[in-house]
């Protein structure tokens, strides 16, 4: 059993995320991939990354310890983040 690939996300929960970063960000959605910084590509400061961690919180109910933000950079790292912390996506 490998803690890293045990758990994923649902696309539903990929989606969620992508819309809270756009929304916090102010952005387009286009202008968002999986692999650019947010703070080098998109003006992100640490006001905005608290932020976006609040919202992941409140909005997917996932507790993520502030130590890891430094981990959720681009939406891949929030993604992978978000996956550690949540239990991922559910299997039949």
């Amino acid at each position: 059993m490998t803690p890293t690939s045990a758990h994923t996300l649902t696309d539903q929960q990929r989606d969620l995320l992508r819309a809270i970063v756009v929304e916090v960000l102010e952005i387009e959605g286009e202008e968002l991939t999986e692999a650019g910084s947010l703070v080098d590509d998109h003006g992100a400061d640490s006001l905005l990354a608290i932020e976006i961690l609040a919202r992941i919180e409140r909005d997917l109910s996932v507790d993520v310890p502030q130590e890891e933000l430094s981990e959720m950079g681009t939406l891949g790292g929030i993604y992978a983040v978000v996956a550690r912390h949540s239990g991922g996506g559910r299997h039949a």
